[in-house]
C-alpha cells in the first residue's frame, strides 16, 4: 500500500497565503515548518518500507510529527505574524 505525504499546504488549504507569508516573515514558523516537513518525509520513507524501522519508532516519528502540525495550525489560526 502506498502512503503519502502529508504537506502542510495539502493539510489547510485553506491556510496556503498565510502559510507562505508567515515562512517568509517568521523564523520561528519557519523552523518548525522545516522541521515537519522533514519529519513527514521521514515517515513517508518508513511506511513505503524504504526506509524500515520498527514500529515503535515509526509511532514516535507521527506523534512528533502531529505535535510540530498542532503548533503549526495553532500559530496559523491566531495569525501569528
Amino acid at each position: 500500500m502506498q502512503h503519502e505525504h502529508h504537506d502542510l499546504v495539502h493539510e489547510f488549504p485553506e491556510y496556503r497565503e498565510k502559510i507562505h507569508t508567515l515562512k517568509m516573515t517568521n523564523e520561528h514558523f519557519r523552523d518548525i515548518f522545516q522541521e515537519y516537513h522533514k519529519l513527514d518525509r521521514e515517515v513517508f520513507r518508513v511506511e513505503n518500507d524504504i526506509e524500515p524501522r520498527s514500529d515503535v519508532a515509526l509511532e514516535e516519528l507521527k506523534k512528533r510529527r502531529l505535535a510540530l502540525k498542532d503548533e503549526l495550525f495553532q500559530m496559523l489560526r491566531q495569525g501569528t505574524p
